[in-house]
């Protein structure tokens, strides 16, 4: 469990890095990105490798058919990732969609696994977000876009999410987790 809580303590560390140190940040000039996308990487490996190892441990039962909410919830979820890329209708009406894609994400988790290591995986990637989000607002308001590319953005990402969501769907039917059952035990 050290592992896992070590990745999602530095996954925070580095995400939050530049609002809470922003002088010592800006001192890291380009190098501190790189910087920060290798302590990322080391981040997720270790939330990979701490949550795959961990034992067992029930906290919930979660309730039945929850699976069919949570892969509803997931293609909202990958849907918000998209929007800042494809630049479709919500990319001018929504902020911080890819931090709401990921609080959708956690909670969608968070309904089908009610172990110890599910909640300190998904509870700490979501409660990430929503501190994220409540941060970058701080800091300032909301410069809001002025144009995307309207539907056809919409559809770029309606694609690229089904897609994306096909191949997430493989994996964890390939981890020995199929998403498509309902309900999981």
């Amino acid at each position: 469990m050290f592992i896992l809580i070590a990745g999602v303590l530095l996954w925070w560390a580095a995400h939050l890095f530049k609002r809470l140190a922003p002088d010592a940040r800006a001192g890291m000039g380009d190098k501190g990105k790189g910087l920060v996308a290798v302590v990322l990487v080391i981040s997720v490996i270790l939330m990979v490798v701490g949550y795959r190892s961990a034992d067992v441990i029930a906290l919930y039962a979660p309730l039945p058919g929850m699976g069919h909410l949570n892969n509803l919830a997931m293609l909202i979820a990958i849907f918000l990732f998209g929007v800042g890329g494809t630049k479709g209708t919500l990319y001018t009406r929504m902020r911080h969609p890819m931090l709401w894609g990921t609080v959708i994400w956690a909670g969608s988790h968070l309904l089908v696994n009610g172990d110890l290591a599910s909640v300190i995986l998904f509870g700490g990637i979501g409660a990430w977000a929503l501190v994220a989000m409540a941060a970058i607002n701080r800091a300032g308001p909301w410069a809001r876009p002025d144009a995307g590319r309207g539907i056809k953005g919409d559809a770029m990402n309606l694609v690229g999410t089904l897609v994306i969501y096909g191949l997430i769907a493989g994996i964890h039917s390939w981890l020995g987790h199929n998403p498509f059952l309902g309900t999981y035990g």
